[in-house]
């Protein structure tokens, strides 16, 4: 494992954590395990096989995870690895559904404070791996209208807004991760999030998209920004790029 490089780590850590939360689930679930039990031995799991990895192969470098106490050892590290276990818990525990994800991302200080720098996302329902390198190819130019992808239990007044600006068609998935990845996928083509999220929610997401060409910001149109010391990112965009102006101007701002 020490050969290597950060992508290829990255995506080794998403695919096998993924791995091992199928087997876990389909285990669970045939004795009878459901609701938060099932979550909480996902999350327990996922958690404990990512950290034995890291502490292995990356021990110099420090964490921060959905499932772990942060500290502020990770405000003065050169890299930090931005993870979330098991995201899309509730999907997770509802055993006929694949919208869940696995995100493992990498951010290193440099000149401009910081950056990510390597990430890889997992669908471990449906075996696929998204990372930074190889890149996923740009997802192929929709034919018809917009498709705005949004939580399953949720509609953002902004979500709202762009659909009327745009005449987007809509769409409701789980989790961040796979709601991101169904943009890269060409899926859906408007990923657009208000009401908060942390770190862990986007960081992967966000490297793998762009990674993919698409345009990501805050919906100001403003950067987003790892390993700050407050983990909390109040809203995203993640779209086509070529959507990004009209996306914004709905929302009262310019690219």
């Amino acid at each position: 494992m020490n050969n290597l490089d950060d992508h290829e780590f990255a995506s080794h850590l998403a695919t096998e954590t993924g791995k091992r939360l199928v087997k876990l689930r389909n285990s669970l679930v045939e004795q009878g395990v459901w609701g938060w039990d099932l979550k909480d031995a996902g999350d327990a799991m996922a958690q404990e096989f990512l950290m034995s990895q890291l502490r292995e192969f990356r021990p110099d470098d420090a964490v921060l995870s959905e499932e772990a106490l942060d500290t502020s050892k990770r405000l003065k590290a050169d890299r930090v690895w931005i993870i979330d276990p098991l995201d899309g818990t509730q999907e997770f525990s509802e055993p006929d559904r694949i919208d869940w994800a696995v995100h493992v991302a990498l951010w290193q200080r440099n000149s401009n404070h910081g950056s990510l720098v390597a990430a890889a996302v997992s669908l471990p329902a449906i075996e696929m791996t998204l990372s930074t390198n190889p890149p996923p190819a740009p997802p192929k130019k929709h034919d018809g209208p917009p498709r705005l992808v949004v939580s399953r239990t949720r509609t953002p007044r902004e979500a709202v807004i762009v659909a009327d600006a745009l005449g987007c068609d809509a769409m409701r998935l789980g989790s961040a991760g796979a709601k991101a990845m169904s943009v890269v996928l060409g899926e859906s083509d408007i990923y657009l999030h208000t009401g908060g999220q942390h770190q862990w929610d986007s960081a992967a997401p966000v490297a793998v998209a762009r990674a993919a060409g698409l345009h990501t910001s805050r919906v100001d149109g403003s950067p987003l920004i790892y390993n700050e010391r407050d983990t909390w990112l109040p809203d995203l965009i993640i779209c086509r790029p070529e959507l990004a102006e009209p996306v914004l101007a709905a929302l009262g701002h310019k690219k």
